[in-house]
C-alpha cells in the first residue's frame, strides 16, 4: 500500500521546524530530506528515521524496524504528533549523518573520438 499524500504533507509540515524539509517519491514510498540529507522515509504511511545515537538518545525506548522487506532497521516513528520531539529527533539525526556525497558529472563526450562509419 503506498503512502497517502496527506499523510506526507503531515509528516513534512510537523517536521518543518527542524529545516528545509522535502519529500521525494521513491519507487512509489518517499524519502525524507532535512537540509539536503535524507534522515528517513515515509512506507506504507508510517515515518521512520535513520538509526543514530542521537536519536536513541532523544526517543526513550525506540523501536527500530525496516521500512520494507530487506531494508535496514530505522526507528519507526509510532506517534509522530509531538512536533517540537519529531523537531529535536530531526535536527540531531541530521547532525550525525554525513554529508552527501557529490553528484558526478557527467562525461562530455570528445568529437575527436573516433566514430564507427555507417
Amino acid at each position: 500500500m503506498a503512502s497517502s499524500p496527506e499523510f506526507v504533507q503531515y509528516i513534512t509540515e510537523q517536521l518543518s521546524g527542524a529545516g528545509a524539509i522535502r519529500s521525494l517519491k521513491m519507487f512509489g514510498e518517499y524519502g525524507i530530506y532535512c537540509d539536503g540529507k535524507i534522515i528517513g522515509l515515509i512506507c506504507d504511511n508510517q515515518f521512520y528515521v535513520k538509526i543514530t545515537e542521537a536519536g536513541a538518545r532523544i526517543l526513550s525506548d525506540p523501536i527500530e524496524a525496516p521500512p520494507y522487506e530487506g531494508a535496514k532497521p530505522y526507528f519507526l516513528i509510532e506517534n509522530p504528533d509531538d512536533s517540537e520531539l519529531m523537531t529535536l529527533l530531526v535536527q540531531e539525526t541530521w547532525r550525525e549523518l554525513p554529508a552527501p556525497k557529490p553528484k558526478k558529472r557527467a562525461a562530455k563526450k570528445d568529437p575527436r573520438r573516433f566514430q564507427p562509419e555507417d
